[in-house]
């Protein structure tokens, strides 16, 4: 199946697909903000770069979307049928790179938490599981 899209408009929307500030990112720190958490964002001195970082906790959080560090759910198990062995390698080097981060985070002493898009779903768990992490 070929793409919808010529190659310059598939670069177009894929340039504005965007890493930091992501819905589910900006609802995680919502939360944690009105549980009084305090966090800094994006610390370049930690592997991977976590999204939500409380140093005086050692606590780094990853909040990653399902579709692209393939989770185990609806969204995360889908694979585009256009250019399927492109986003197969893609997927797979991300959650490859998503391992070696939480190996090397964990090594240091940190604790590492992964916050799923699906899991945003259930609003009243989120905040739990966020309060138990406090």
């Amino acid at each position: 199946m070929t793409d919808v899209y010529s190659p310059e408009k598939r670069s177009a929307v894929m340039r504005r697909v965007k890493g930091r500030d992501t819905t589910p990112e900006l609802k995680v720190r919502r939360q944690l903000t009105a549980l009084g958490a305090r966090y800094r964002l994006h610390r370049k001195d930690l592997p991977g770069k976590p999204d939500i970082v409380m140093a005086g906790r050692r606590l780094a959080i990853f909040v990653h979307g399902c579709f692209w560090h393939g989770h185990d759910c609806a969204r995360g198990a889908r694979v585009p049928k256009a250019n399927r062995d492109y986003w197969l390698g893609k997927v797979g080097r991300n959650r490859e790179r998503d391992v070696v981060n939480r190996a090397a985070l964990e090594a240091a002493d940190w604790r590492v938490e992964t916050v799923w898009e699906c899991e945003m779903k259930d609003e009243a768990a989120l905040t739990e599981r966020l309060r138990a992490l406090l």
